[in-house]
């Protein structure tokens, strides 16, 4: 098989030590970074003239770094690539010049499910806190909404069904197998007016909750985002929380920045959920997999 002339991993690529090997065996020159680049020069200088690039979803390839690195023919995500729009590298820009730019899904969507499930039952029946509605209560009965029914917030619907919840979801489009589970289509105001519960499982910079929706939503309700970026927009967002409500996030980048993070109705875990010991083995052999089918065609 066809080797990278120089393959550089721009910042940590949470690859475990017997796949980063393979990797790295994958290479004529290898390279891997244990921080994180500061800015746009920092990143090309790291990438320098190296054909292939790794880097998780800490760091950013803009067209302007990438415009400083000529060599470059393959940039692997070694994180979740869901559109152009979403990923943190320019992708666009990238197939301008020809180079193939590849991500993974579906690696950490376990983690993120125990997460919401264990946090939700600790709200309802107060462990460590007072029960949200005052005397303990099991999810069984609670109307749960979706914003966005993708793998990761399939799942925690599925596991939200297992205890008894009602299910309702807004996508981009209605899903079959969804109805098949006795999920309900409903357009975003009237999920946010029946749920007592919304998970935000949207793509990475999709905001679909605005001042009317924040309205709409009402109080004494339960958010969590699941994303890797705030869901909402920060004013009526801040203007929500003033009222009897609570908001979930896992990571700050979710929630939408350190000054958030001490507010009283603010539950930030500051941790990514998903990056398990188990997740990075799936991240692993999925990135692995994108690098031998690219070598394998080129």
């Amino acid at each position: 098989m066809k080797k990278f002339r120089k393959l550089v991993a721009i910042e940590p690529v949470g690859l475990v030590p017997a796949v980063e090997s393979e990797v790295r065996g994958m290479a004529m020159e290898s390279v891997f970074h244990e921080d994180i680049p500061a800015d746009d020069l920092a990143v090309a200088s790291r990438i320098g003239d190296a054909d292939a690039v790794l880097l998780s979803y800490t760091s950013k390839i803009t067209a302007e770094a990438l415009s400083r690195c000529p060599n470059v023919k393959y940039i692997g995500m070694c994180c979740s690539l869901y559109s152009p729009e979403s990923a943190n590298v320019d992708i666009r820009y990238a197939e301008s010049r020809g180079i193939t730019v590849t991500g993974i899904r579906d690696y950490g969507d376990e983690g993120v499910v125990e997460y919401a499930v264990s946090e939700l039952v600790r709200c309802l029946h107060g462990f460590g806190q007072k029960p949200w509605y005052g005397a303990p209560r099991e999810i069984t009965g609670l109307r749960t909404g979706f914003l966005g029914l993708g793998k990761s917030g399939g799942m925690i619907a599925d596991a939200m069904k297992f205890f008894g919840a009602g299910v309702s979801y807004f996508a981009r489009t209605e899903k079959e197998s969804a109805g098949q589970k006795g999920y309900v289509f409903m357009p975003v105001g009237k999920l946010l007016e029946t749920s007592d519960v919304v998970f935000c499982c949207l793509n990475k910079n999709t905001v679909l909750m605005h001042s009317s929706e924040f309205e709409r939503f009402g109080n004494h309700k339960i958010l969590f985002n699941t994303g890797l970026s705030p869901a909402w927009e920060e004013e009526p967002f801040l203007k929500w929380l003033e009222g009897d409500n609570l908001c979930f996030c896992d990571t700050v980048m979710a929630l939408g920045g350190e000054h958030l993070v001490s507010h009283p109705h603010v539950r930030c875990m500051n941790v990514s959920t998903g990056r398990t010991s188990q997740s990075f083995v799936r991240l692993s052999e999925k990135v692995l997999a994108n690098i031998e089918a690219y070598l394998g065609k080129n």
